[in-house]
């Protein structure tokens, strides 16, 4: 491995490894840079262990500063970036299944012997290039399997969240989960809620963000911990639905096809994608005819807000996949659309995330590209003006003309933007005086009430 170049910090660490030598102490790379590095994909950090103690290593990297003081941990500021830099250590029991009661310094392989997974225990010395074994990692890499460290009981115990991580290691890589593991993980999986809200989101983004999240998402399903941490996507396994528009069988395999003609989607995207049809299992009408999905749109933002909002989404995030889900049943009527309709939608800002989702929809079901294509082209050939139109008319505005707020001003503000891709309003006195006289037959219409 060591005439492997170009990785993150891949120098520096070298450097760091090599100064921690030339003072007498140990150093090795850790973890999952280890395990990527053998089986030659590019690690996306490289972590350094050792047995110096953090005050001697303050020494050793005078600009470095201590980051866990209660974990020994050090992070030395090199080129490109930071380095973590961690004292040898065991730990004590972990009382509220994320933190250990107490941790003492120990050697390099008491150290592993508290980590996750075999895959993950491995020890590299950059310096003689030599890779430290002591819990068959090697050989678990080989046969494409996810194991515990130990006992899985005990070391879901210490952290519930390492059993969605077996999961979205085991989709990443393209393994298997080991059987004493995958048991521990069903037994386990309700205990998933115990994590905090923030943790278990950034292990699903990974999961969707990542290279197979189909196959992470059938993985989640089978272990038992997508009842848990989305319920709404749970309950799409399993919900027929009407063959000529969807060959490919139930909401829940329409959504995991959906998620594999992603190509790279941001977390957005990716959220969007996989709450898209979370509405179809309470909307769900079927008789001998036909099977339908009244409003499943609506109700689908609904408990895509719900679902973002636990998962402690940010407020911009949570507005943008409530939108994706709210919005994707347009495509189907956007090339019949007045052209100032159709024109708002595809100025969007977000509209190119609109456009992938709705090419993996049909992917996912019909394969009809007809609509994707047709709204491709009008996007791309629509003014730089009209991607981002002046706001002429505002709220304050309506307020001002004695609009009480409500439903009615986003209408009014729609229709306001819909002349203006139009042609039909060209200033913002023009657009008011649309407005004024839209409120006047409407004044008109109900009696000069």
């Amino acid at each position: 491995m060591g005439e492997r170049r170009g990785g993150r910090h891949w120098d520096a660490a070298h450097a760091v490894v090599r100064r921690l030598r030339e003072a007498g102490h140990a150093g090795y790379w850790v973890g999952g840079c280890v395990r990527d590095l053998i089986m030659g994909r590019e690690p996306a950090d490289i972590d350094i262990a050792t047995d110096a103690r953090p005050e001697h290593l303050l020494v050793l990297f005078p600009r470095a500063v201590v980051v866990g003081a209660q974990f020994g941990v050090v992070r030395v500021p090199v080129e490109d970036g930071l380095l973590d830099v961690a004292t040898f250590r065991t730990e004590g029991p972990y009382l509220d299944g994320r933190h250990p009661s107490y941790v003492w310094y120990a050697d390099a392989e008491a150290d592993v012997r508290r980590r996750d997974f075999t895959i993950n225990g491995l020890l590299y010395d950059p310096v003689e290039d030599r890779v430290l074994d002591f819990v068959v990692g090697r050989e678990d890499i080989a046969r494409r399997v996810i194991r515990t460290i130990g006992a899985p009981q005990e070391r879901f115990e210490e952290d519930r969240l390492r059993m969605l991580r077996a999961v979205r290691l085991a989709a990443e890589l393209g393994f298997t989960i080991e059987a004493s593991t995958w048991r521990a993980i069903r037994a386990a999986a309700h205990r998933i809620a115990e994590i905090s809200a923030e943790r278990i989101r950034d292990e699903i983004v990974r999961l969707l963000t990542g290279p197979d999240p189909s196959r992470g998402l059938d993985v989640l399903h089978w272990s038992r911990l997508l009842a848990v941490v989305l319920p709404e996507v749970e309950a799409m396994v399993g919900v027929p639905q009407p063959p000529e528009f969807h060959p490919e069988g139930d909401v829940f395999t329409h959504t995991r096809l959906a998620l594999r003609h992603l190509e790279q989607p941001p977390a957005v995207l990716a959220m969007g994608t996989l709450l898209h049809d979370a509405g179809k299992p309470l909307t769900m009408q079927a008789d001998e005819e036909r099977i339908r999905f009244p409003r499943h749109d609506e109700v689908g933002a609904l408990l895509a807000e719900a679902a973002c909002r636990r998962l402690r989404f940010s407020g911009d995030q949570t507005e943008r996949v409530v939108a994706l889900v709210r919005e994707h049943m347009r495509f189907a009527d956007l090339p019949k659309m007045r052209p100032g309709k159709a024109a708002r939608f595809l100025a969007r800002p977000d509209f190119p995330d609109h456009l992938a989702f709705h090419r993996a929809d049909v992917l996912a079901s019909h394969g009809n590209l007809s609509t994707y294509h047709w709204a491709r082209q009008a996007w791309e050939r629509l003014p730089d003006e009209m991607r981002r139109p002046p706001r002429w008319v505002t709220g304050d505005d309506l307020i001002g003309l004695g609009l009480p707020p409500g439903p009615r001003f986003r209408e009014l503000l729609a229709e306001v933007e819909d002349a203006q891709y139009e042609g039909r309003v060209r200033s913002r006195e023009e657009a008011l005086a649309l407005v004024q006289a839209i409120l006047g037959r409407e004044k008109n219409a109900s009696g000069g009430a």
